[in-house]
């Protein structure tokens, strides 16, 4: 994993500085270090690492959260997040932008080759599964075979997750029997994860199948799901950071 191009996004100068010298010693080539957004941006541009690690909190605000969504909706270049941050708010928001993993302040640089190391990798499994996803397309009449085949019994009751069924005959979700109240574009798309149980529904599959109008995008997608899981009783949409989300079977 070493001689990878690392850019650090980061306001503070002393941290900056034992970032910059722990990832030369683990064999990185840090190609720049900024201490705002506006400078990031242009230098993702110029040097396109490898990988970016973001100071969640740059100028003691959410600059840094709101980089992490440029790069997630314009550059296909994973990111982590340096945080001494706890608080739940900015973890959720955080989160929203689906990062490759965490680094907490101070870090020790066992913990940080090892976290990074690790995003690498699953950036590197997930994006090769990308184009086969993204070329995927799943139109109504499949969708309804798909969600057929996977009746248990001859009701039109599909099982999924643990205690949750989807009745398939009136486009309804129930867990323990207790129907889920969802808006359509919810609906829709908990039926597309439901006929792919087990596999990764993708962003362009979601915004082609959910989206009726035009002008969806991943973060439409990211919002949606975020929405969906707020309403479901246990977190069984899982991500797949880059490329979708799926439930397991």
């Amino acid at each position: 994993m070493g001689n990878k191009n690392i850019l650090i996004v980061e306001d503070d100068e002393i941290t900056a500085l034992n970032l910059n010298m722990s990832l030369q010693k683990q064999g990185y080539n840090v190609v720049a270090m900024c201490d705002n957004a506006t400078q990031a941006k242009s230098n993702i541009i110029t040097y396109k690492p490898d990988i970016i690690i973001i100071d969640i909190s740059l100028q003691e605000s959410n600059d840094g959260i709101e980089l992490a969504k440029t790069i997630r909706n314009k550059h296909n270049i994973p990111f982590i997040f340096l945080t001494s941050y706890s608080d739940d708010d900015i973890i959720s928001q955080a989160k929203l932008t689906e990062p490759y993993g965490y680094i907490v302040k101070p870090f020790d640089p066992s913990s940080l080759h090892a976290t990074i190391q690790m995003a690498l990798f699953k950036y590197e499994v997930e994006n090769s599964r990308k184009n086969d996803l993204t070329n995927l397309k799943v139109d109504k009449l499949n969708l309804e075979k798909l969600l057929y085949s996977k009746r248990t019994t001859d009701k039109p009751i599909v099982p999924f997750g643990s205690d949750y069924h989807l009745d398939i005959s009136i486009c309804e979700t129930f867990y323990k029997s207790k129907k889920i109240k969802l808006t359509k574009k919810e609906n829709a798309f908990l039926r597309l994860l439901v006929a792919q149980l087990g596999l990764v529904v993708s962003f362009e599959q979601a915004m082609n199948y959910v989206w009726d109008e035009s002008g969806a995008t991943e973060n439409s997608v990211r919002t949606l799901v975020w929405r969906l899981r707020n309403k479901l009783e246990t977190d069984i949409i899982k991500n797949a950071s880059g490329i979708g989300y799926y439930i397991e079977e």
